[in-house]
């Protein structure tokens, strides 16, 4: 009875408490790790990917540019960024249900203020996260103007869809490869910046990225774009990888024949192999929508399309949403608000401009820029596909 007299009993009793709460802390902490997948510096495997997906809600939501912005330079550099702006449109979004959007950033952007850059980010994350959305960050892009320019970005074309959109990187850093430290010095930041931040959905590493933009700027497109891309997307993977983000790495397939699954582009193959979920572009009707899905499917990922609806090419809301809400597929259309990038006017005004008259209807966006719909019964088709209050 010695040991009990001596208090040994006691000191016996707090051991077992601290032995109990520290293996409590150890379970909680093993349970907060599985709700999300650890970081990275490899390929997710597919388990991780599935289970990353499976914590996330159906993902709707629209590639968002604000009206007053004619491209992602003007949309961010520090003397036409609107902060209030992009809360009043992405209260429309909330509005609608949305939970996600996909926002292009831009290499020179970076080499003008990195640290200013960061922030200019942190806000717009700050009012996403006040409307419960999540965006998708776009790092590169090989579509439209070849030779962006900082500083003041020249009006749109009249009458023309996308008339500034401009590259990134643009043709000289990408034929240049002394630029390329400067490229990945930029992937590197962003994502040293936010690669753990829980208010980011996704990095979207290259879009489009053999695109030789033949209806626009084809003539001005090096010659060996292509090939340039192809060698440097793997190394845009890895800057990406180095931060360790807890966020999946993709890139969208988007000129692919379902139908001939053997037919890949080598750039296809590149995406599909190195993306961690699934993504593509489908503006065609739900037919060939969802025979692009079943497609899909057989790479056993997370599905996630970042580009449809145009509504002339019988690609709608109507027609697209039933099909990704039954696959579980995430579903970004093309478009929100009405404004400087002219994506209401289709794609063949690079050929006729609509100057004079108006299109029959309207191709992409959602919004005018007072916040009226555009087609109201879409607007509640929409609400009522995501169930928004």
């Amino acid at each position: 009875m010695g040991w009990y007299q001596n208090g040994l009993v006691p000191k016996m009793r707090r051991v077992v408490v601290l032995s109990l709460l520290a293996a409590s802390i150890v379970i909680s902490l093993l349970s907060v790790a599985q709700e999300q997948p650890p970081a990275q510096s490899t390929r997710w495997t597919e388990d991780a990917a599935k289970q990353w997906y499976a914590a996330e809600p159906w993902l709707v939501g629209s590639n968002y540019l604000p009206d007053y912005a004619d491209n992602e330079l003007q949309m961010w550099q520090p003397d036409t960024f609107d902060p209030k702006q992009i809360d009043r449109e992405l209260s429309w979004a909330q509005g609608l249900g949305m939970n996600t959007m996909r926002v292009f950033l831009h290499d020179l952007l970076w080499k003008q203020d990195s640290e200013g850059f960061k922030k200019r980010i942190d806000t717009f994350l700050q009012i996403c996260d006040k409307h419960k959305i999540k965006p998708i960050f776009v790092l590169f892009d090989s579509v439209w103007n070849p030779y962006p320019k900082l500083g003041p970005q020249p009006p749109p074309r009249p009458g023309v869809h996308n008339s500034e959109w401009v590259q990134s990187p643009g043709a000289e850093a990408l034929q240049n490869p002394d630029e390329y430290p400067r490229l990945e010095q930029y992937v590197e930041g962003v994502l040293g910046a936010f690669a753990h931040d829980t208010r980011v959905l996704a990095w979207d590493i290259w879009n489009e990225p053999d695109n030789m933009n033949g209806s626009s700027y084809g003539s001005e497109e090096p010659k060996n774009k292509v090939n340039l891309v192809l060698a440097l997307l793997p190394k845009a993977f890895a800057w990406a990888r180095s931060g360790h983000p807890l966020q999946p790495l993709t890139s969208g397939v988007w000129h692919e024949d379902p139908s001939a699954p053997d037919t890949l582009s080598p750039m296809a193959k590149e995406q599909l192999e190195l993306s961690d979920v699934v993504s593509f572009h489908n503006y065609d009707p739900p037919p060939k929508f969802e025979e692009e899905v079943r497609w899909l499917e057989s790479y056993r990922r997370p599905i996630i399309c970042t580009e449809y609806m145009a509504r002339p090419k019988g690609s709608t809301f109507q027609g697209i949403l039933p099909i990704t809400k039954k696959f579980k597929v995430g579903a970004i259309n093309w478009g929100f608000v009405e404004g400087k990038s002219q994506t209401n006017l289709p794609w063949d005004s690079w050929q006729h401009p609509y100057i004079d008259h108006p299109p029959r209807v309207w191709f992409h966006d959602i919004f005018y820029p007072s916040g009226k719909s555009y087609r109201p019964a879409e607007v509640q088709f929409i609400r009522e596909m995501t169930g928004a209050k």
